[in-house]
């Protein structure tokens, strides 16, 4: 009985049909496009001058501390030496005047002492409106310290009438000052 189980499960095997001998292959799945991704577009660009930009100035006056008559406190005439612009828009026209202010001063002194003039940036008028600015500028007097010194080797009282130079910034110096605020321009 062994033989003929084994014949009939032969038979079987081999009356089989032909698809059934070959291998599985999985028919491709289909795959679904991707969803399409949102596209983010920039949002559209603001005509906006940023705050420290840098507004290029110059002096419209001199000031020094040789009269001692400069004071913290006292405003100081600036100018704009050259347009500020935003593309092709002049924001900023060149010849806008800007003021400043004192906020140190030392005169020059006895014992070789220099004067020294320390100042800020406010604001810049541009037709009737005025534009917050920001920066620093100083000037510094030599000092004459080489010459007390040989001065008072020499005689010992000849210190006391030595002084060193006064501190001046003359009309036309450069002073570079930057927007202290965003300045959002009107489209025409």
């Amino acid at each position: 009985m062994r033989i003929s189980t084994s014949l009939a499960l032969v038979s079987l095997v081999a009356t089989q049909p032909a698809w059934a001998a070959q291998s599985y292959t999985p028919a491709p799945v289909a795959v679904a496009p991707a969803a399409p991704q949102a596209v983010i577009l920039s949002a559209p660009t603001e005509s906006v001058l940023r705050s420290g930009t840098e507004v290029p100035l110059i002096m419209a006056e001199s000031i020094t501390t040789g009269g001692k008559k400069l004071r913290v406190g006292q405003r100081i005439r600036l100018q704009v030496a050259s347009p500020v612009m935003l593309g092709t828009s002049v924001v900023i026209p060149a010849g806008s005047m800007a003021e400043g202010e004192i906020t140190d001063v030392r005169n020059k002194g006895m014992w070789g002492k220099s004067g020294r003039i320390e100042a800020r940036v406010l604001n810049v008028r541009v037709g009737d409106r005025s534009i917050r600015l920001s920066g620093t500028f100083d000037d510094k007097g030599v000092t004459g310290t080489a010459a007390v010194v040989g001065a008072v080797l020499l005689l010992p009282v000849a210190g006391f009438f030595m002084t060193g130079t006064s501190a001046n910034i003359p009309a036309g110096s450069g002073v570079k000052a930057f927007l202290d605020e965003d300045l959002r321009i009107a489209s025409r």
